[in-house]
């Protein structure tokens, strides 16, 4: 046998080989795609009309949906509304409360400024001469007290030892 022969019959045996992987290669998807498109039609039984419902449903719901979305974004816009005048209300408030205290302070603290500058006069114009007036009576009392009952300057007789008198 010469080279060729044994290259040809190499080849032949490797052609041979092929042929069968290609052929078992050809039944195995033949069985794959048959398992496919019972897969397949199953598939389209089962999901088909759950899909098709759900579609259904999506078509008759969309115009309710649609109506609940724009309420929404009404009651948003209302809310947004009312939040900003609320807003703009309570600062007014705040700011006429801040005054209303600046006022009410300004005006204890003038009050109060008065009343001590008028207990200050008081205490000058009356309370000067009672207490002048009270020491001249309690000197004319004691003068009194001393002419008249022999009584010394504190009250007692001058010729009790203070010992005696004593228990």
């Amino acid at each position: 046998m010469d080279k060729l022969t044994l290259f040809i019959a190499i080849t032949s045996a490797a052609v041979l080989l092929q042929m069968f992987i290609l052929a078992g290669m050809f039944f195995t998807m033949r069985a794959s795609s048959s398992r496919m498109e019972a897969l397949a039609t199953e598939l389209k039984g089962k999901a088909l009309p759950a899909i098709e419902q759900a579609h259904a449903m999506l078509t008759e719901l969309r115009p309710q949906l649609n109506g609940i979305l724009e309420n929404v974004n009404h009651s948003t816009n209302l809310v947004r509304g009312h939040m900003t005048r609320l807003d703009a209300t309570v600062h007014d408030v705040l700011d006429r409360t801040r005054l209303q205290v600046i006022r009410t302070d300004e005006l204890v603290t003038k009050t109060l400024d008065r009343v001590e500058d008028a207990t200050e006069a008081v205490h000058g114009t009356v309370m000067a001469p009672v207490r002048q007036l009270s020491g001249i009576m309690h000197g004319i009392s004691v003068g009194l007290g001393f002419l008249v009952g022999g009584k010394s300057r504190n009250g007692r007789e001058p010729g009790v030892p203070r010992d005696e008198m004593f228990i």
